[in-house]
């Protein structure tokens, strides 16, 4: 229970034990957690100044009901034990701020990275409280951001083919004759072909499969801006995976900026506005080509932790056991 993330329950079949009981006991009597230095204000913030080191990553999770928790993580313990330097309620910069600066300056001045996404509250907080790191944009939040428009222009033409089939149905009824919808040469219908290229547009070329690259043919053939967003997505992914230099990163982002520029599309525009004013910092990213990875890998076990125990009911508790497994 001390050292790893499973539930009490877990442990009746095999010591042919009361999960519920046990976990009573453990709680009031086997743990310490009665005299956790970190229980009065746990479910405000928690600190392990002992874990910092030179490269952190600093992202945000839901523990229960939706309350946010920021949490800064130290790379080099890979999401096992010495992985938590700060756990702290909420998103608010300043509240974050204040309890992450009671670690001495000294320790704070030897990060020398942090990884983080494009939210102005996460770049102030790695500002204020790591003098000397060099902040690097994951990614993936990056890419996201180009998924996401690119996966726009898909809904938009979408509706469009729902409102068409829609009108189509109405004017049949209307004539009292039996209405058929146009089958592309796949077989799809428009509205059909639209929905099932969900998936195919979130994937290099090379993996799709024989039945994906005839959709996406048809797709690109019958909606020219979705086979543009399609590629300039897709540059941007060859753009992030084959450079290896800050400088080579550079140039190759700028021409891409100048290609988006060209096409002129709304949902694209406005991801390119948001991508510039972090452009310093998602460049870092080409120096050592660091991501928030061990941090979205931290999260998803919390999450996973806290689906095992059917939600969070006593926070402090649990904070309690997140801090002896991974911290």
């Amino acid at each position: 229970m001390d050292k790893y993330p499973i539930t009490a329950r877990s442990l009746e079949k095999h010591y042919q034990i009361d999960g519920d009981q046990f976990e009573r006991q453990y709680k009031e009597h086997l743990s310490d957690y009665n005299e956790w230095e970190q229980k009065e204000h746990a479910e405000e913030w928690l600190l392990f100044p002992e874990n910092i080191g030179v490269q952190l990553s600093i992202d945000e999770t839901s523990l229960s009901n939706g309350e946010l928790y920021t949490i800064i993580t130290n790379k080099a313990a890979n999401g096992r034990n010495g992985s938590i330097v700060a756990m702290v309620k909420g998103t608010n910069s300043e509240e974050i701020i204040n309890i992450v600066t009671k670690i001495s300056l000294k320790k704070r001045q030897i990060v020398s990275e942090i990884t983080l996404d494009m939210a102005n509250s996460m770049n102030l907080i790695a500002k204020k409280c790591f003098p000397n790191a060099v902040k690097v944009i994951d990614r993936f939040h990056v890419q996201k951001l180009a998924y996401e428009a690119l996966q726009e222009i898909r809904i938009s033409h979408r509706w469009e083919a729902i409102n068409m089939e829609t009108n189509d149905m109405e004017n049949a009824k209307l004539d009292k004759r039996e209405y058929f919808p146009m089958l592309l040469r796949n077989g799809d219908t428009l509205k059909q072909l639209l929905f099932r290229s969900r998936y195919l547009l979130f994937k290099s070329p090379e993996k799709w499969s024989e039945s994906q690259k005839e959709r996406s043919k048809i797709l690109f053939e019958l909606y020219p801006d979705l086979s543009r967003a399609y590629w300039l997505v897709h540059k941007l992914r060859v753009i992030y995976n084959s450079t290896k230099v800050r400088g080579v990163g550079y140039i190759r982002l700028a021409k891409w900026f100048n290609e988006v520029t060209d096409f002129n599309n709304k949902a694209f525009n406005t991801i390119t506005s948001t991508i510039y004013a972090h452009y310093p910092d998602i460049l870092n990213f080409f120096n050592n080509r660091s991501t928030n990875a061990s941090a979205e890998s931290f999260n998803s076990k919390l999450k996973t932790f806290r689906a095992s125990i059917h939600g969070v009911s006593d926070v402090s508790f649990f904070l309690f056991r997140v801090s002896k497994i991974y911290a």
